[in-house]
């Protein structure tokens, strides 16, 4: 959501950040992993089961939301839910095992891998570029680090200055490394 708001906003994005992600259409696409497409499918298979038509994936998810709900946050090269502070677990829990909490993650994705991934073709057709500075962080523990180069992706997207590095941590960069986050965040948005 971020890459598309400075895409399309771009007069009022000042900086960016991005946390363990390489450019989605860069993602489905592959074309930066040469052999790594079932590595990817396997840690990343919640892309192509939540883009499902609905209600299949819901159905799915809901049958037991909080097992789903510790699985994604326990995994993604985390040390599991250990990093995750009692209370902000509690309102990961209250928040996603709803119905519609799920239905409305399952319909993100479902826009990323369709209308998102159609703007993200036609921006760079264009030649678009994100114009502001962005700070690029990943988990060296992640997917993102092992199958992809995301300072060398963002720079391929951004005219600003790209800027990164990768964090010892998972996916969950802020849950695993609060103070690390907090800080590269302060000193970039200074």
């Amino acid at each position: 959501m971020a890459h598309r708001l400075a895409l399309d906003h771009a007069p009022r994005v000042k900086r960016l950040c991005v946390i363990d992600i390489a450019p989605t259409l860069d993602m489905y696409e592959g074309r930066s992993m040469t052999q790594h497409y079932m590595e990817f499918a396997r840690a990343y298979y919640h892309w192509f089961h939540l883009i499902q038509p609905a209600p299949l994936p819901e159905i799915m998810i809901g049958g037991n939301a909080l097992a789903y709900l510790h699985a994604k946050l326990g995994g993604w090269g985390s040390s599991g839910l250990v990093d995750i502070e009692a209370a902000a677990l509690a309102e990961y829990e209250r928040c996603f095992c709803t119905p519609e909490a799920i239905h409305s993650a399952c319909e993100d994705y479902r826009a990323s891998a369709g209308i998102d991934l159609a703007h993200d073709r036609e921006s760079r057709a264009r030649g678009d570029k994100i114009t502001c500075n962005t700070l690029v962080l990943w988990g060296e523990r992640g997917v993102v680090h092992r199958l992809f180069d995301p300072l060398a992706l963002w720079k391929a997207q951004c005219s600003g200055k790209v800027s990164g590095h990768a964090l010892p941590a998972g996916h969950f960069i802020p849950e695993e490394q609060p103070e690390a986050t907090a800080q590269a965040l302060r000193n970039f948005f200074a």
